[in-house]
């Protein structure tokens, strides 16, 4: 058991700790508060990611969603296809009176349509204000922060790094043909320089024999002539 009245000298000891600091007020609004980088301050849609999937509206726990699309038919593209049909947006909207900003519909969106804003200040006099349609949602994706920078000490993620095999693969591919095709160009230029040089023998040799055998007839026929 502890002593009593532990826990209230413990607590008049915060107290006066805290008495002898002196206090930080932020000016708001004169100057803005430092957010940190993963705040929640209001949804930014990025309309041409969205395909009308309908999971952000049937995971909201608030059902503070509200989409609309139609239909539409869109002709082949090579001739003789079939024609597919697509889904247009009509309406996003997002009612802030309702959303208690858990996330869900960002983390669910397979699409990446879905952003947090650190922006906050979007308070209304009407609360019917607060229900955000997606051109307002559009304005909000500029306000979007950039992603931070990846760790250093982490993993390469993999698809990059089965992209990087598959190019290191192909260089090396590329390589050993340049390779080979060096070498082919090499042992062509031999065989042509051999015959070359055995041409230029094979010349010079008959060139010299019947050379000799020119030499031998005259001197055999001189002998004759002078006995």
């Amino acid at each position: 058991m502890g002593i009593p009245g532990s826990g209230l000298a413990k607590g008049l000891a915060v107290t006066l700790r805290t008495m002898t600091r002196k206090s930080h007020t932020a000016q708001y609004p004169d100057a803005q508060p430092e957010l940190p980088p993963r705040t929640r301050g209001v949804i930014g849609l990025f309309e041409e990611n969205c395909t009308v999937c309908m999971l952000c509206a049937r995971e909201c726990p608030d059902w503070c969603i509200y989409i609309d699309s139609h239909k539409e038919t869109v002709p082949p593209a090579a001739p003789g296809g079939r024609e597919r049909s697509r889904n247009v947006l009509d309406r996003f909207a997002i009612d802030f009176a309702l959303c208690m900003y858990c996330g869900i519909c960002i983390e669910v969106c397979p699409f990446d349509a879905l952003f947090w804003s650190p922006e906050f200040e979007y308070a209304e006099e009407d609360i019917r204000d607060l229900t955000h349609e997606r051109d307002k949602l559009r304005e909000w994706m500029w306000t979007v922060p950039a992603p931070p920078a990846l760790d250093p000490r982490a993993e390469e993620p993999k698809e990059i790094a089965a992209a990087r095999k598959a190019a290191d693969k192909l260089a090396a591919e590329a390589a050993a043909a340049a390779a080979q095709a060096e070498a082919e160009r090499g042992s062509g230029g031999t065989d042509a320089s051999g015959t070359a040089s055995g041409t230029a023998n094979e010349t010079a040799s008959g060139t010299e024999n019947d050379t000799a055998n020119e030499t031998e007839s005259g001197t055999e026929n001189g002998n004759g002539a002078a006995s």
